[in-house]
């Protein structure tokens, strides 16, 4: 017998809040997740929190320790790296393939995530504006029509989002974004294979920083 849709709805729930919490560091790097008080906190039992916790596990942001608490992943210089290497081979591949492929109602869907993720920038909501940012680069992974690509990029975007997608500069981040669009606009691929590097090469120096500043 399986679980009861219920049970998983709450897992599904719970690890939702815990991967949000991450991403928005209100559970920072280190920080310990406590089956009991977290079940407390959202009023769940303990079983949805555990599986929750097994799934973060699975995605690679946190790291189960036997015998104790689970904790929040801690990357590394090198963990960068590895993960930046992978992804901008990953994420120029993708808009590249994007370019080539998108229709006229893909331009429409990216050019609505810019316009949110601008929104968000004016208003100061930079939550609002890394999800954006965060939608615009999957979309364009979607868009490029390689299943292989796609279930790639889904293994690895609760890292890849927790680790790369918080620029400080929203308004910069937003700029980045129209330049992209445009030349996906125009069929541009020449471009694209330039423009990627360059924009995550931005979003990695940010990341970069912040590990420093977290030692």
């Amino acid at each position: 017998m399986g679980n009861h849709p219920s049970a998983d709805l709450e897992s599904v729930r719970v690890a939702t809040a815990l991967r949000d919490d991450i991403m928005l560091g209100r559970r920072p790097p280190g920080s310990r997740l406590i089956e009991r008080d977290i079940a407390a906190e959202l009023r769940v039992s303990r079983l949805p929190v555990r599986e929750a916790i097994r799934a973060l596990v699975a995605e690679g942001v946190v790291v189960a320790r036997p015998r104790t608490w689970a904790v929040v992943r801690e990357f590394s210089s090198r963990d960068l790296q590895d993960f930046a290497e992978v992804r901008e081979a990953m994420e120029t591949l993708a808009f590249v393939l994007a370019t080539k492929r998108i229709d006229a109602e893909g331009i429409a869907r990216m050019e609505a995530l810019v316009a949110r993720e601008e929104q968000a920038a004016l208003s100061g909501d930079a939550d609002a504006a890394h999800e954006a940012s965060a939608a615009f680069h999957i979309a364009a992974v979607e868009h490029s029509g390689n299943s292989m690509l796609i279930e790639l990029a889904a293994s690895l975007v609760t890292r890849l989002r927790w680790l790369f997608g918080q620029h400080e500069d929203l308004g910069q981040m937003v700029s980045a974004h129209r330049v992209i669009l445009d030349a996906m606009r125009l069929r541009d691929v020449e471009a694209m294979r330039t423009l990627i590097p360059a924009h995550l090469a931005e979003g990695r120096a940010a990341a970069e920083e912040r590990l420093h500043q977290r030692r």
